[in-house]
């Protein structure tokens, strides 16, 4: 658009020879660019990096960006093109990385001195005189805008919700629409009074943004409880149609989302032979997923139409690992008003969050910074030697009531909260029985664990057989599951055993 800026203002009166020069200058700045990102700047690049000096890096940085913005200016082009196609050459040399890394500290101060600029070019007398025609057309390209990005997003396969958002977050004048509007003016193709409609307009629509950003939960929540086609509000490509009724079994785990957590999930499930299926919005991952036997469908766990194809109802777990905030709390809401007894796990970024969460409906939510502060916090404790019974003991304290992590066997407690109200030192645990002379082929009544360790044998799982309240002459085998009831420290004291 910069290159055809001359040619649409018809100020040459040989076309034909203006057109052929204009042709000539695409084809150099290709060609420029071609050779400066495959060969010269690399070169440059390579030996100002064998140097090691930081600062000398930055500078030929800096030159190269002025250079290619003077080159550019010299062929009677604008310095914006110039400065933009030094980023290009730059991006494609192998060395962007480092480039940004001295450039970011810049980045606020161009930003401010950007927008300051913006703000000089408007005529605060003209915005005044015109206001309502100003304001008219600011509404026209923001519905304008945000309907184009909303189509193409559908189109593209996404939901209605993520079109709308993502029409929402667009809608604004960009950036460098600034660049083409200054260019068009100084060929006088629009004139100043047009060029001022568009500067107000254009700030008009960056100030709004946010608000209608902020505005994008509510509108979806109206839009969920339009009439629409199911096809639009999962998506036109989603792939739901395809599961099958007896697919999805009872009490199985509903992973949202396939990132990290999602993927260990249902590593964990597949060795506990535990039925579970997968929600992705990436259409990638659910193809390639999907083609190595992975129950993974695509579709947007906000919908209701979407957790009924998976059976929410008959779910017993849900856990959600996405990193979209907006997002969870709707999962939340709608998973606990279709499943008011489904058990759901959230993980969220920021402590902070956990309250809201919990408000909403989660059951049990993981905060990846404390997290991550534990993990640390047994390291270092470790280090130092101290007992393993008495880094559980203290990393229990810290996580407190209702607050513990999938990680491994002494951290996959599950709480009985009635009994909470009266001890927070009880809990119940599920271990694997591996075989102990001392405790495998013999009776309960031979044991006697309540005596010897202080634990209670709440249940025994033998194969799919689930024994509650076993007898005393029950017999404990190789692979048994045992259901245990006691204190913490006598419990990893007796996981230690079996270890």
């Amino acid at each position: 658009m910069m290159l055809f800026t001359p040619l649409l203002a018809g100020s040459n009166q040989n076309p034909i020879g203006e057109f052929t020069l204009l042709f000539g200058k695409v084809i150099g700045i290709m060609t420029l660019v071609f050779v400066s990102a495959r060969w010269l700047v690399p070169g440059i690049l390579y030996r100002i990096t064998r140097t090691r000096s930081k600062e000398l890096f930055l500078l030929t940085i800096v030159f190269l960006c002025f250079g290619e913005a003077w080159l550019t200016f010299s062929a009677g082009l604008s310095l914006a093109l110039g400065a933009f196609l030094a980023g290009i050459i730059i991006a494609e040399s192998g060395y962007s990385h480092q480039t940004l890394s001295g450039i970011l500290p810049f980045r606020d101060l161009f930003t401010s001195f950007f927008f300051i600029s913006i703000g000089m070019l408007l005529d605060v007398g003209f915005l005044y005189h015109n206001f309502w025609f100003i304001l008219f057309v600011t509404f026209i390209v923001l519905c304008l805008k945000s309907f184009i990005a909303c189509l193409v997003v559908i189109f593209l396969g996404y939901p209605i919700r993520t079109a709308v958002l993502t029409g929402l977050a667009l809608g604004q004048i960009g950036e460098f629409s600034f660049i083409l509007s200054k260019a068009s003016t100084s060929y006088g193709l629009i004139s100043q009074d047009v060029y001022q409609i568009f500067i107000s307009v254009s700030i008009l629509t960056m100030v709004l943004t946010p608000f209608l950003i902020a505005l994008g939960k509510p509108l979806t929540d109206i839009i969920d409880r339009l009439p629409l086609p199911d096809r639009i509000k999962r998506g036109i490509f989603s792939d739901l149609s395809t599961l099958k009724e007896d697919y999805i079994f009872n009490d199985h785990v509903l992973i949202i989302g396939f990132g990290i957590n999602g993927r260990n999930i249902a590593y964990a499930c597949r060795l506990a032979d535990i039925p579970y299926v997968i929600l992705e919005m990436n259409p990638q991952t659910v193809r390639e997923e999907h083609a190595k036997g992975e129950s993974i469908f695509y579709g947007d766990a906000t919908q209701e139409a979407i957790l009924h194809h998976v059976k929410i109802k008959e779910a017993k777990l849900v856990v959600i690992g996405i990193n979209d905030p907006p997002a969870t709390y709707r999962i939340i809401e709608t998973a606990r008003r279709l499943n008011s007894h489904v058990y759901i796990i959230v993980r969220t970024r920021f402590i902070q969050d956990m309250s809201s969460l919990y408000e909403v409906g989660a059951d049990e939510v993981i905060a990846e910074e404390f997290e991550t502060s534990i993990e640390i916090f047994a390291r270092v404790l470790t280090k130092y030697l101290l007992p393993q019974n008495k880094i559980l003991q203290m990393i229990e304290k810290l996580r407190g009531d209702n607050y513990e992590m999938l990680r491994n066997l002494p951290d996959m407690t599950g709480s009985i909260e009635d009994l909470k109200y009266h001890s927070t030192d009880i809990e119940i645990i599920s271990l694997h029985l591996p075989d102990i002379p001392s405790i495998t082929g013999k009776s309960l009544a031979q044991i006697d664990l309540r005596k010897k360790y202080e634990i209670t044998l709440v249940a025994i799982k033998k194969d799919k057989e689930m024994l509650i309240n076993p007898d005393g002459n029950t017999i404990l085998n190789t692979d048994d599951i045992l259901i245990l009831l006691g204190k913490r420290d006598k419990i990893a004291h007796f996981f230690n055993l079996l270890s």
